[in-house]
Parts: C-alpha cells; structure tokens; sequence
C-alpha cells in the first residue's frame, strides 16, 4: 500500500523513480467500475447464494485527517471481502443516509432476495433505517444499547436492562423509540448476558428472535476483514492517499487482492480442511494461507498467480479490469 515500497518490486531495468510514477499515474488518471467488482468477486468466490452482510466502518489517522470508510461486507465460514463502500467526508459515525444510500447501491444489483440477513452493531440504530431495511424486505440482526426503551406488546415501556435485571437470558416483540407501532415496524428482540456481565441484546425481523442472535455472532468476519485489510495482512492504513477518487480506486484493487488471496488458499488447500492448534482455533486463516501463497507464487511461480485468477473467471468483466 505504500507507493515506494512498492515501486522497488517491479521486474525490469526502469529507474525506481520511473516506476513510482506509474504507480502514481495510475491511481491519478484511472477509475475502476466498483458495480463490476462486485460482480467479479461473488462469481469469482461462488457465492451467488443468499449472502450473509456485514455494514462496519474502519478508520485511520493521517497526518491531522481522518480516513474513514463505511463498508458492506460479505462474510462467509471462509470468506470476508468487502463488496460496496462509502468514503465518508468526516470522523466518526455515518449517518442514516448515508447507510440507506450504501444499501440501494447493493440492492441495484442483487436485490433483496439474495440477502440472508444484515449484521450490524450498536452503532448502526436508528427508527428511520430499520423502517427502511422493513420496507425493503431486508433481513437484519442488528445489536442494541442496552439503555435503550422498548415499547412491549403489552403496552408498557422497559429498558432492556430493567427487563433482563434477574435474568440472563430473555426473549420480547415490541417496538423502539421514534417506530410507529404498526404490525410492519414489530420487531423481535432477543438477549443474553455474556461472562464479563455485559448484555448482548440484537433486534431482528427474522421470525425468531434467538436465530438472529445466533447470526449476530458472525458479525465477527467484518472485523477479521478489516483486520486482514489493515495490519495483519494488506496494511492499507500504510497509503498516503487521501484523495476521494484515488481511494475509491485503491478500494477497487482492495477488494480484488482479496478475492485474489482466497482463490489462491482454495487452489492450495483443496478440500482439506486447516488444521487446529491446542487451544482449538485454526492455525490460519484462509486469508493467511492465500496471501502467503500469492506473494510466494508472484516472485518465483507467476504462473501458478495467474492461474489462481483466471481459471473460471468471467471472460467480460476480466477483460474490462485488466484494460482499466
């Protein structure tokens, strides 16, 4: 992600001076198609199933700016990419627009029918966003404040750590502040207190409130993405891009590194499943193993990299990304 460092890996006899302005130039002039990226990955990872989303932000410093990115996240047992994002002006959290805005751009493209459900965390709240993910017909477990009120069923009005005060488990309908209690807004809420005594409380619109529970926990491959992205893998915070357009564009190679990294752990580990250490985790991810594979296959088997890329991959798009 550093522009230098990369520039001193270009094969040939080019001065490194020369290539680090190609790698300029090519983040100054050329804008990749994020819609046709986002088709290349799901047809090139096979997923074209009911997806599982995840909507997360990452951020780092730069100098005195901020670079802050609204994500949406596919994760799977195996696999977390981003798919669709939003390079926000400002620090700190986006905005209901904002979100709706992310969320029609993927619904332009797969429609709803291919969302599973949409996990999101206690940051992304709101009766006018989950009015919109209802009328949308979109399925969600969303994680809650604990201090939040909750209009019953019944009538009454509670706050979640007053419903669940005794108890360590509990399971409501209602609705939340600011929702017009109609039968189209009635959510389901499900919570748990968890060993360090915090609570766990997710609002769903699935039909059981315990299954949207039990999806929440996946949330989890969103932030394993921005870990892969970041420092344990691709060091995308190490840019000096701050330029909306030429991010976008970094965004675009991002997203494709990654695909290009899981292609090359499926090439490598077949069918075999990672082995686990002691302790009962993996020994790596599935990210680890393809990044190793593709920095190790580039320097001394190229051949093997292209192979990893090309084989079943859509002829048009391919083609479009490799003139851009």
């Amino acid at each position: 992600m550093n522009l230098s460092h990369l520039a001193s890996q270009f094969p040939g006899g080019a001065t490194h001076a020369s290539n680090y302005r190609r790698l300029q130039r090519f983040f100054q002039f050329e804008r990749l198609d994020v819609d046709m990226s986002v088709r290349l990955i799901v047809r090139m990872l096979k997923l074209d199933g009911p997806k599982l989303l995840a909507l997360d932000r990452t951020n780092w410093k730069l100098g005195q700016g901020d670079v802050n990115i609204l994500v949406l996240a596919m994760v799977t047992r195996r696999f977390r990419v981003p798919l669709i994002w939003t390079l926000l002006d400002h620090g700190g959290t986006s905005d209901t627009g904002q979100r709706i805005a992310l969320m029609e751009r993927y619904l332009r493209l797969f429609g709803a029918s291919s969302i599973k459900a949409l996990l999101a965390d206690r940051e992304f709240i709101g009766a006018e966003w989950m009015k919109f993910l209802n009328k949308n017909k979109i399925p969600f477990a969303i994680r809650l404040k604990e201090n939040m009120q909750v209009h019953l069923e019944d009538g009454s009005s509670r706050q979640f750590r007053t419903l669940l005060r005794k108890r360590r488990r509990g399971a409501w309908a209602g609705w939340l502040n600011d929702m017009q209690t109609s039968s189209a807004n009635r959510l389901r809420f499900a919570a748990k207190r968890l060993k360090d005594g915090e609570l766990l409380i997710v609002a769903t619109n699935l039909d059981d409130g315990g299954r949207g529970l039990n999806l929440y926990r996946k949330r989890w491959g969103i932030e394993c993405l921005f870990a892969d992205a970041k420092t344990r893998g691709l060091n995308i915070e190490d840019t000096h891009i701050t330029d909306t357009g030429k991010l976008a564009t970094l965004m675009v190679v991002v997203a494709l590194a990654v695909t290009w990294a899981y292609r090359c752990a499926t090439r490598t580990m077949g069918r075999k499943a990672i082995p686990r250490k002691t302790h009962g985790r993996r020994e790596k991810s599935w990210f680890r193993i393809g990044l190793d594979a593709l920095r190790n296959w580039i320097i001394h088997k190229p051949e093997c990299a292209v192979h990893a890329w090309t084989k079943t991959c859509p002829r048009r798009p391919l083609t479009l990304i490799q003139s851009a």
